[in-house]
């Protein structure tokens, strides 16, 4: 399949039983509950995923799973972020294999490889499988920066053909469009500043409370992409105090959380993360509750 890279792209949770396997009815709901809202693509074991957490075995099933949804225009997307060369690599070529449209690529885990490290593994992956990739710029958590250098590079070789831009500076928005033109789709990678990201000419949105909102976050995004601004305004300051559960170290049980009160998920995590308690699980909760109760009333977008 042919990947344009443009749209919403919800990084998905993995969801999972109470004895930490994947639940497959749980994340089969939620899946097309993303399809049907109209999300562009779907990416498996992300940072909000638990990628750390799960098998390459599990990420198999995960992709197999999406594939049994049955929505051959949406490409299946599996997130890469290891620690060893070695691994991206044969986690790549499973990904191929399993049949899975594209990659999401992070630089080294753990060890803070310098520039030309960091493309060399980048390289080493590209020159193992015929996906198209996205890479993630995320140094805000990773600590390692893809810069412009970096990216003139990388351009000169297929696959890559798309960003993440998660450093939390949407002047790079700007920065990698004056630079490449086309030549990279870049994505906003973080809720919290996704409208602004979209109006400065970002390409789609790598989403984490899509995962229990997905309707409002497709409606944003085409309202923003077709000029809107005004419309779309509103329905992004309501969902502002649920797109900032995105930007906390506990992210995925905040989002988990969610998906529960809008019955697209369940709260199970994998150790070490633990579900939430007392006051912080209070605070949370309210959030969540306040939102669903003001949830906007999108009639008017059902053939946006």
């Amino acid at each position: 399949m042919n990947v344009d890279w443009k749209g919403v792209y919800p990084a998905v949770t993995s969801k999972f039983t109470a004895d930490y396997k994947l639940d497959k009815d749980a994340n089969l709901k939620n899946l097309k509950a993303q399809i049907a809202a109209g999300v562009q693509g779907i990416i498996l074991g992300g940072s909000l995923g638990e990628a750390s957490t799960l098998t390459f075995d599990e990420r198999k099933q995960l992709i197999e799973l999406a594939q049994s949804v049955n929505a051959p225009d949406i490409p299946i997307i599996l997130n890469i972020a290891e620690r060893r060369t070695g691994d991206a690599v044969a986690l790549a070529q499973l990904a191929e294999e399993t049949g899975a449209d594209g990659l999401m690529l992070l630089p080294p885990m753990q060890y803070k490889a310098d520039d030309r490290e960091t493309v060399q593994m980048f390289k080493s992956v590209a020159a193992n499988t015929s996906l198209p990739i996205m890479l993630y710029n995320n140094p805000h958590d990773y600590k390692i920066a893809v810069t412009l250098p970096m990216l003139e590079e990388l351009a000169k070789i297929d696959n890559f053909q798309a960003i993440k831009e998660s450093s939390r500076d949407i002047t790079n928005i700007t920065r990698f469009k004056t630079a490449f033109g086309d030549r990279f789709m870049v994505h906003c990678g973080v809720d919290t500043l996704a409208l602004e990201c979209l109006a400065a000419g970002a390409d789609g949105w790598v989403a984490g409370l899509v995962n229990a909102f997905p309707r409002e976050t497709v409606v944003i995004y085409k309202l923003v992409k077709a000029g809107r601004l005004q419309e779309a305004i509103p329905i992004y300051r309501w969902f502002m105090p649920l797109l900032e559960l995105d930007i906390h170290p506990k992210l995925v049980q905040y989002i988990k959380l969610a998906e529960v009160a809008t019955e697209l998920g369940t709260e199970h995590v994998r150790p070490p993360r633990l579900p939430l308690i007392g006051e912080e699980r209070t605070r949370v909760l309210q959030i969540i509750q306040t939102g669903v109760e003001n949830r906007p009333d999108l009639t008017a977008y059902e053939n946006l």
